[in-house]
């Protein structure tokens, strides 16, 4: 891993159009990810939160500022490399689910290495272990509708994790969910990102999620500031 950490984020500008005004969103922001660490992105409706996600996961260019995930400027790639990178090196999780209802636990996990190509055996026994870590081994061939909400959201953690990325992304992962399940999911997901040497970005308006976390930091008018 590179001294840039997982993720590098400098300079990141971005604004909209509407109604004929322009709005600054992201005003220059800079935000540093370490190997092993989780941050608390905070900060009311509308502040930029997705919007930082999607920029930093690559789905969308920002106006200025350069992005660097596992020390490789993104910022100087094509739409090709960019999609690349996001598939290898970046995963989602969401607070909604978003697993596919006619597949399987299994086939849903497998899904991100099929796009990538990998060799179907170790595709298979990568998914396998993912589910089984999660704690399921016994529902592998349970469509989502047979699975409870939390079941289905750590299906989705594993599906996250499937092409083995350095950066997870999550919005709200455990905003659907009631309170036990949400510890149980979040803590889940902490041993996996520190075992794994993951960085991992969640932006939650929930302050018991974001005090379990390494650090806060919160938009405010465009910019991040600590706590």
């Amino acid at each position: 891993m590179s001294d840039d950490g997982v993720l590098r984020i400098t300079g990141l500008a971005r604004a909209f159009v509407q109604g004929g005004r322009r709005l600054e969103v992201l005003r220059g922001l800079d935000l540093t990810i370490e190997v092993g660490e989780a941050v608390a992105l905070m900060g009311p409706s509308g502040s930029g939160k997705s919007t930082l996600l999607h920029a930093a996961g690559l789905l969308e260019e920002p106006d200025a500022g350069d992005i660097m995930i596992a020390g490789q400027n993104c910022a100087a790639m094509n739409d090709g490399q960019r999609t690349a990178m996001r598939r290898d090196h970046v995963g989602f999780v969401y607070q909604f689910h978003h697993l596919l209802p006619e597949f399987t636990a299994l086939e849903n996990v497998l899904m991100p290495m099929r796009l990538a190509k990998l060799p179907a055996d170790e595709a298979s026994a990568r998914a396998e272990q993912l589910l089984a870590e999660l704690g399921l081994a016994d529902r592998l061939g349970h469509a989502p509708g047979q699975l409870s909400g939390g079941e289905q959201q750590r299906v989705a953690i594993a599906r996250a994790l499937a092409n083995q990325p350095v950066l997870l992304l999550a919005d709200e992962p455990t905003g659907n969910l009631d309170q036990a399940t949400a510890e149980m999911v979040l803590s889940e997901l902490l041993s996996i990102v520190r075992g794994r040497g993951l960085g991992m970005l969640v932006a939650t308006h929930d302050p018991l999620v974001a005090d379990r976390l390494d650090r806060v930091v919160r938009l405010q008018d465009g910019c991040l500031v600590d706590g």
